[in-house]
């Protein structure tokens, strides 16, 4: 268990995050195809897609979580929409990797609802890790197998069909940029390799849900930008949803639709980044041009840890086996 899942003290009963209107929208990194109707930001304009409401890939109601005396996720609501790049938002001890994995079937939801596309986590497990594909901060590649090895024993764990493995393990590879470096051994992968190896892994199945829990988490400026580039690039050809974990506030602030600021267990402010932004430099009526991380600090008052390193293969593994450890 990581200190993700543990809150700090100091959680105020019956807080509620703040929903800002939308002020308009923003220009959005995609690269790669056309994305199916629904899945841009200006296909959403106020929520509503040609005036019907938005399907929800995700629903939590009132999810609560603790581990002992310490209540790592307290009474957290929160609606994903269809097609939208969804980013929870966070330092280190928030709940962001406690909800990530309630959502996922990894724990138990003692109290509270989950939903995904409509599916109960707590009695329809199963059709619910069909919808899936999950990243999670832990190392999942396996340095001693070759990159298309990797993939392919995820086909096998996800049921892909024995006769289309090898062409959705090829189209996987292909999609994150790693065609070439398929056959070369996990071990000798640069850090921003590693993490696109692990997109691959997840995308293998053609998930309608993409989770992931801090994806550049120990990368470099320009292997995160690199693993976000892919990311976008399979979510504009697919229009599947992104559930996305981060402490990185500028990423939030370039590539997510939506997000919701979490701290001490809760969901402290939610909206797109522009209405965010644009909320507090209303209410500061000073000529700034505050951030996301102003916008936390705000409503939380605090600051976020950056854990901005990168490395090799081995540097991943120590790097994130320390994230976990310290949240």
């Amino acid at each position: 268990m990581s200190h993700d899942d543990e809150p700090r003290e100091g959680a105020a009963d019956g807080d509620r995050p703040r929903e800002d209107a939308v002020h308009g929208e923003r220009p959005c990194a995609v690269i790669g195809d056309r994305p199916r109707e629904g899945a841009a930001k200006g296909d959403r304009e106020g929520g509503v897609d040609g005036g019907r409401a938005p399907e929800e890939a995700v629903t939590v109601t009132g999810l609560r979580y603790a581990f002992g005396r310490s209540t790592a996720v307290d009474g957290l609501d929160l609606t994903v929409t269809a097609g939208e790049v969804f980013g929870l938002l966070g330092p280190n001890g928030a709940g962001k990797t406690t909800a990530i994995r309630c959502v996922t079937t990894l724990l138990p939801v003692p109290a509270g609802m989950v939903k995904v596309f409509g599916h109960d986590v707590s009695t329809d497990r199963m059709a619910v890790r069909r919808l899936l594909g999950y990243v999670p901060q832990q190392l999942s590649a396996d340095s001693s197998l070759t990159g298309r090895e990797n993939v392919s024993l995820f086909a096998r764990v996800f049921d892909v069909p024995r006769r289309e493995r090898a062409e959705r393990v090829a189209q996987a590879l292909e999609a994150v940029g790693l065609a070439e470096a398929a056959d070369r051994m996990a071990g000798t992968y640069s850090g921003g390799m590693v993490r696109r190896l692990e997109l691959a892994q997840a995308l293998v199945s053609a998930p309608r849900l993409l989770i992931l829990d801090e994806p550049t988490i120990g990368l470099d400026p320009i292997a995160r930008t690199g693993v976000w580039d892919h990311i976008m690039a399979v979510r504009a050809a697919s229009g599947m949803t992104v559930l996305v974990t981060t402490h990185y506030m500028d990423e939030a602030d370039q590539y997510c639709d939506r997000v919701a600021l979490m701290h001490q267990g809760r969901v402290r402010a939610l909206g797109t980044p522009r209405s965010l932004t644009d909320d507090l430099r209303a209410r500061l009526g000073d000529g700034s041009s505050p951030t996301l991380e102003d916008v936390f600090r705000d409503v939380a008052g605090g600051s976020l840890d950056d854990l901005d390193k990168g490395g090799e293969f081995r540097d991943v593994r120590r790097t994130r086996n320390t994230a976990a450890r310290v949240g």
